[in-house]
């Protein structure tokens, strides 16, 4: 087993160190957060994550998985040092590399001889070799190992991948890397640092085009009246389509897919390529958070301003606290702006959101509803199909539902007396 030093407890960092030391690598994580590196230690896990809060208590009382403060204090003992920094992203797509570059310089003096850097959040293409200039050290080497996590899942997605990707111009450093996942099964693909940095961006840049798809399919499906459950359906069967992100929403965003797509639409800008396509992906995410908030807007009659509306979801997707790019937040911003009363609920989200200064957060479903004009679901919660309908209908003067998840039963709202408009349907 080995001994790994991961830099940065962010969503990526704490389930790469978790996961680690639960197949028995001796882990230290690392941040520039006192207070939350004391958290941690408690066992105290600042994300919704499920199961994340159970393997890192696990992890710190197998002894596998600690804690400390400041970089180059995880690193001076460890073989393989994993780069978990954020890499924000500025107006014009491009990554800030200041957080990667402050710590690789910061490990760079520690490190033993024949140490592996790894990157492993997503960074821009060529970023293993900014990070091997900054070390400017000839005796370790710098690995490219790309996370694919999904939020929600991501212990699942780490311990049980598709696939692990490996980019090392260093056959034996890349062997080392791909040891370190024994008892993971899955095939490992071995290639150049710039090929499997573009498969990160290049993966996520497909699915979100594959999301923008299913929306504007929705939108046909509207236009000509169609089922898009029953199109998907259809598609998904299709073993070259897969049935896999054929959902339609409110949009898409999060963390990684917006990031990405932009990101990977400037790397083909700044090497003389037009990735028209990507932007058109884009565009089309933006119309449909335009889409969804005149659904909204079109059931509450001529006054908006006058009316009310209820919003049951605030998180990007179920399962996460993330409220990053989050389509709700997209939309409720543009039903906001026309003078709608809001009040929401998330079970994720806690309490008032700078984003949404104009929106009541309440702590309950039924607290939302009452006195709404109007229900939109803009989070796929799947405690909300379970809610009582009775006494949301008694609740609500107003009767207009739009489900922009398709997740509440129709048939069952009908009976009740709601008019209910979902996507593509």
């Amino acid at each position: 087993m080995a001994k790994i030093a991961v830099i940065g407890t962010g969503y990526v960092g704490l389930t790469t160190g978790a996961c680690f030391a639960h197949l028995g690598h001796e882990v230290v994580c690392a941040d520039i957060d006192e207070a939350k590196i004391e958290s941690l230690r408690r066992g105290e896990v600042p994300i919704v994550e499920m199961n994340l809060d159970r393997f890192v208590a696990e992890g710190i009382a197998s002894g596998n998985l600690s804690f400390v403060v400041g970089a180059a204090e995880a690193s001076k003992d460890c073989e393989f040092h994993y780069l978990c920094v954020p890499t924000p992203q500025g107006e014009d797509g491009s990554a800030d590399l200041s957080y990667l570059e402050i710590a690789a310089a910061q490990i760079a003096p520690v490190m033993p001889t024949g140490s592996v850097v790894v990157n492993k959040s997503t960074v821009p293409v060529g970023s293993t070799g900014i990070v091997a200039r900054v070390m400017g050290r000839n005796d370790v080497s710098v690995v490219s190992n790309p996370e694919f996590l999904r939020e929600g899942t991501a212990i699942d997605d780490f311990l049980n991948p598709d696939r692990v990707v490996i980019g090392s111009r260093d056959q034996e450093a890349a062997i080392r890397v791909a040891g370190l996942y024994t008892g993971v099964r899955a095939p490992v693909m071995v290639t150049d640092p710039i090929s499997a940095e573009t498969i990160k961006y290049a993966s996520n840049a497909f699915l979100a085009s594959k999301l923008s798809f299913v929306n504007a399919v929705a939108n046909l499906c509207e236009a000509v009246g169609a089922d898009v459950n029953d199109v998907v359906l259809g598609m998904g069967y299709d073993r070259r389509i897969g049935k896999e992100f054929l959902k339609p929403g409110p949009g898409w965003g999060g963390s990684c897919f917006p990031k990405d797509t932009i990101a990977l639409a400037r790397i083909a800008e700044d090497h003389g390529y037009d990735f028209t396509f990507l932007r058109e992906v884009l565009a089309v995410n933006e119309e449909q958070f335009d889409r969804t908030a005149d659904k909204v807007l079109a059931v509450l009659g001529d006054d908006p301003a006058s009316a009310s509306v209820a919003c049951w979801g605030l998180t990007f997707k179920a399962g996460t606290d993330d409220l990053r790019q989050s389509p709700a937040i997209e939309v409720l911003k543009r039903v906001s702006a026309a003078g709608v009363k809001i009040k929401a609920y998330d079970p994720a989200v806690g309490g008032q959101l700078d984003e949404l200064a104009g929106v009541e957060v309440v702590q309950d479903p039924y607290a939302a509803v009452d006195g709404a004009d109007a229900l939109v679901v803009l989070t796929e919660w799947d405690e909300f199909r379970w809610l009582d309908f009775d006494k949301v209908a008694e609740s609500m003067p107003g009767r207009a539902v739009v489900d922009a998840r398709n997740l509440l039963d129709r048939s069952q709202l009908e009976r009740r007396g709601f008019d209910y408009r979902g996507i593509g349907r």
